[in-house]
């Protein structure tokens, strides 16, 4: 799609928010470790059944993953640790909040692990191309920016309408989605890379 792409246009909505929270000393690896906690805290809300609680934890994840890069741009203190927390944090908010949704009952558990292993695989390709010296690939269609808005609108949506469709509840239906788009942007980047490498 993918929504990552648009993040730069989005400076304006985020800045006032950021100018504060340099004023009051918040750094970027606060709002990183910020985003793991609600992360964890939106699984557990989906795994007892509190969708509104599961998915307003999901917005703030979603904002404080946008705060921390944006915060350390504009203190210019990007650096490898940082880069390696953010992406350890974002992985872990991946497996809390996909876990939290078929443990909780959103989903039959196969569908769960066929959208967790999607997803991580995605992840997994993205900065496993920068370890082999091709640089970090984000290409393909679900990015992980894409993924949480997926989530919040199939939260809504289950809030409004609990029976889902079919039998499925909507949360259920985006890990089909997950699983389904996750792998075949795994393999779009695994192609890319492929044919990226240079034999020596």
């Amino acid at each position: 799609m993918t929504l990552d792409t648009f993040r730069p246009h989005l400076k304006w909505i985020y800045r006032p928010f950021v100018d504060i929270s340099i004023r009051i000393g918040l750094t970027p690896d606060a709002f990183t470790v910020a985003a793991f906690f609600v992360a964890l805290f939106a699984g557990i809300a989906f795994y007892y059944g509190q969708v509104v609680l599961g998915t307003f934890f999901i917005m703030c994840n979603a904002a404080f993953d946008s705060m921390d890069g944006a915060v350390a741009r504009a203190m210019n203190i990007q650096s490898r640790k940082g880069d390696f927390l953010d992406h350890v944090v974002d992985r872990y908010a991946d497996i809390f909040i996909i876990t939290g949704i078929f443990a909780g009952g959103f989903a039959p558990w196969p569908i769960g692990v066929f959208a967790l292993t999607g997803v991580l695989m995605v992840s997994y390709l993205g900065t496993q191309a920068q370890a082999i010296g091709v640089g970090r690939y984000y290409g393909g269609v679900l990015g992980r920016a894409d993924r949480l808005f997926l989530l919040i609108i199939a939260g809504l949506l289950n809030i409004l309408i609990p029976a889902g469709v079919y039998g499925l509840p909507y949360l259920g239906w985006l890990l089909v989605i997950f699983g389904a788009i996750g792998h075949f942007t795994a393999a779009q980047r695994f192609v890319f890379v492929w044919k990226e490498i240079k034999e020596e």
